[in-house]
């Protein structure tokens, strides 16, 4: 049965309400321009998977308070702020199917806006002594980047192993999954140890996020990427990485010449995913994104049992079965 992400945000339904308003606030300006753009950015928001993460893990410790509203908008902010530059570097016009902020505003404006939206966040946590979340938060941006620096530097020599390549997801990745759960628990319990159990359970869930990212790129579904923009852009995948494994030398180097030098041309690229699919990558990937789903779910049972523990369960769950 299908997991329905309204069920899950039922118990934090008025939690989600309120802070709705409160990130409105937050984002307030007196320029009318900036304005203009942060009511557009509000607008388009996503299914709001992580400060559904940072609420669920606050209720499943504690009472949610004012730090707990602070700690789910820090989050958000420097998230935003860095899509706004990612969509910048990557030349993108689109995002979540809408205009990104570069397409409509230019790079330099969306530069600025990143800017804005990452020193509001820093102020929102400073002016209220809220210095552990920052601690939480920061030290995920800044794995953020040296994850996506070590992509970029593999994607040149494409000698990426399996250990490299869970040292980058779980720093793009599962480092933000890991800051929302572990600024939930901090905002409402200063116990070190519960507050690590919640940013474990997080990683593990990232992980297993990123993985099913990568199952995407091979297209078995209708998604929300084009089909193989991970091969087009070089990007060594959990599937791809298993496929090259198992091959004899001489495969593997024709593999590789084709991602280095033809992978702007659609039918290699369709090449390479019958190569990985006949390889077995998709269910080896497949295999490993569920361990990491279990490993998450066990850690979720070391706390006690609560409507808001189940539903940060299911939550697990909807990261794994969803289709985009």
């Amino acid at each position: 049965m299908a997991v329905d992400i309204q069920e899950i945000q039922a118990p934090i339904a008025g939690e989600m309400e309120v802070f709705e308003l409160k990130f409105r606030s937050f984002m307030k300006t007196n320029v009318m321009l900036l304005d203009q753009i942060m009511n557009y950015i509000v607008k388009r928001k996503g299914k709001q998977l992580r400060p559904m993460f940072v609420f669920l893990s606050a209720k499943t410790c504690g009472e949610v308070n004012e730090a707990t509203y602070r700690g789910a908008a820090l989050i958000e902010l420097l998230h935003t702020a860095s899509l706004v530059h990612d969509d910048v570097v990557d030349d993108s016009n689109y995002r979540r199917g809408f205009f990104s902020v570069n397409a409509l505003w230019k790079n330099k404006i969306a530069v600025l806006v990143g800017d804005y939206l990452l020193s509001r966040g820093l102020l929102l946590s400073v002016e209220h002594n809220d210095f552990d979340l920052l601690r939480l938060v920061s030290q995920a941006v800044k794995e953020l980047s040296e994850g996506e620096l070590l992509q970029i530097e593999k994607a040149r020599r494409l000698d990426i192993t399996e250990d490299v390549y869970f040292e980058i997801i779980r720093q793009k990745t599962a480092s933000l999954i890991a800051a929302c759960c572990a600024v939930g628990a901090s905002s409402v319990d200063t116990d070190a140890a519960s507050i690590e159990t919640m940013r474990k359970f997080g990683e593990k869930v990232g992980i297993a996020f990123q993985i099913k990212d990568d199952l995407f790129d091979y297209g078995n579904e209708e998604i929300g990427k084009p089909l193989g923009i991970d091969i087009k852009e070089k990007k060594m995948t959990l599937p791809l990485i298993y496929a090259l494994n198992q091959s004899s030398w001489s495969q593997k180097r024709s593999i590789i010449y084709l991602i280095k030098n033809e992978s702007h041309k659609p039918r290699k690229v369709a090449e390479v995913i019958e190569y990985v699919k006949t390889s077995g990558g998709l269910e080896y990937a497949t295999e490993v994104m569920k361990s990491y789903q279990d490993e998450a779910i066990r850690i979720l049972h070391t706390l006690p049992a609560s409507e808001y523990r189940h539903s940060l369960e299911q939550l697990v769950r909807f990261t794994i079965e969803r289709k985009k």
